[in-house]
């Protein structure tokens, strides 16, 4: 957390864990292609560039988005663009429940985000910066469909809260 000048800013604590994981993963698949590669006889400069592409490709693939957010702001980073949107100003939220749980938010400037919903049961900070931003959305009126997703969510992560500080005391 920043003080002073700059605002205050939470992130995903365990996104550079998943980065580097990422990496290494693109780095070992990099190397298994080349050695198989060169204990074939078969490794070219062109087929050397190939295994370098496909190694890029299969970090471009694994790296998880980066979620931070801010008094009244959440933004999700992939390689190729930032989206954000104002957590104050939110219209609507949905949320997907496929393989993994999406959550969709847009705000009254037409901004749009989709992140995993793991990713705040994991970071309190950063579901602090949206409920914050949430109550005053309803405050404000804007906030017209989805208050009882972003609800449910709540008590789903005060629960695993609760159920984390009695296994870790040892009442649980």
């Amino acid at each position: 957390m920043q003080r002073g000048g700059a605002a205050a800013r939470a992130g995903d604590r365990h996104w550079r864990g998943s980065a580097r994981l990422a990496a290494i993963c693109a780095l070992v698949f990099c190397a298994m292609a080349f050695l198989v590669d060169w204990d074939a006889g078969s490794l070219t400069p062109a087929r050397a560039l190939l295994w370098f592409t496909l190694s890029a490709a299969v970090f471009a693939i694994l790296l998880p988005p980066r979620v931070s957010a801010g008094p009244g702001w959440l933004a999700v980073r992939t390689l190729w663009r930032q989206r954000t949107v104002r957590t104050d100003a939110l219209t609507t939220v949905w949320q997907y429940d496929a393989v993994s749980s999406q959550l969709i938010l847009r705000d009254t400037f037409g901004n749009k985000l989709a992140l995993d919903a793991r990713v705040l049961r994991a970071n309190p900070m950063l579901w602090h910066e949206l409920d914050t931003g949430v109550h005053r959305s309803l405050e404000r009126g804007t906030l017209r469909h989805g208050a009882d997703v972003l609800n449910q969510m709540g008590h789903r992560i005060d629960d695993e809260t609760v159920q984390a500080v009695l296994r870790a005391s040892g009442l649980s």
